[in-house]
């Protein structure tokens, strides 16, 4: 898994695609915040989807694994003053969580779990973190974005502050990639750019494993639909989103 270094200091600029409302319209529409109050955001990262959640009515708490994007998401919490507690913390260890109504892995983070063993720990542990009639909410890369987008480098990007050049290559597993991406950030007082480089890995399954995994574990019901629709996934699908209710 990526502790998220260097790179989260320019993750928001580079996330502001991400339709993190539409994330919100999904937990709302089917665990709203009056029936559902308790939730934690598994990969809470700079905080953007938890405060989002909490404006929305939330009780949010979140975990991350990296240092580095926990300091900016309580930046971001202490300068609106709200309070959200964080945790640095492996999702696949994660402890000390029970009786929730609702968690959420957003944004593909459960991709940077790599090892079934894993990935399956993680789901097994929300299982028991959740309350009889609780919801997990997930989202990661279809086979065909992992196998056919990803490898499609390299990608480039610049904004005039930031540059980045992404190559990609198959990783050690199936359906698994490496990202290596240098960076080239403008220093606004020295109007000079520094570069700096970061490799991410990640890994998907195909949608029957993971609904496999979900039912062997015990949740009762499975819902999958794909790209921020309530449509069901097609081949050329890019990412996958995973209801579970225990």
């Amino acid at each position: 898994m990526s502790s998220y270094e260097r790179f989260a200091h320019v993750y928001d600029e580079l996330q502001v695609d991400i339709p993190y409302d539409k994330y919100v319209e999904w937990v709302l529409q089917h665990a709203p915040c009056n029936q559902f109050p308790n939730l934690l955001d598994i990969g809470c990262g700079t905080g953007v989807l938890s405060l989002l959640l909490t404006r929305a009515g939330y009780s949010v708490s979140g975990i991350d694994l990296s240092e580095n994007m926990l300091s900016i998401a309580a930046e971001r919490f202490a300068d609106v003053g709200i309070h959200v507690p964080l945790f640095c913390m492996s999702m696949d260890e994660l402890e000390g969580f029970e009786a929730l109504d609702v968690v959420t892995i957003a944004i593909d983070s459960l991709n940077y779990v790599l090892q079934e063993k894993a990935v399956y720990a993680t789901l097994e542990r929300i299982y028991n973190a959740l309350k009889d009639g609780g919801q997990l909410f997930f989202d990661v890369h279809s086979l065909y974005k992992m196998n056919d987008i990803f490898l499609d480098s390299p990608f480039t990007y610049d904004n005039g502050d930031i540059s980045y050049v992404w190559h990609t290559e198959p990783g050690d597993f199936e359906h698994s990639v490496i990202h290596q991406m240098t960076f080239f950030v403008r220093d606004a007082v020295s109007d000079l750019y520094e570069r700096f480089d970061e490799e991410h890995m990640q890994r998907t399954f195909p949608i029957e494993q993971y609904m496999t995994w979900l039912r062997t574990i015990g949740f009762n019901h499975v819902e999958v639909t794909a790209d921020f629709t309530d449509d069901a996934p097609e081949y050329e699908s890019e990412r996958i989103f995973i209801r579970a209710v225990k």
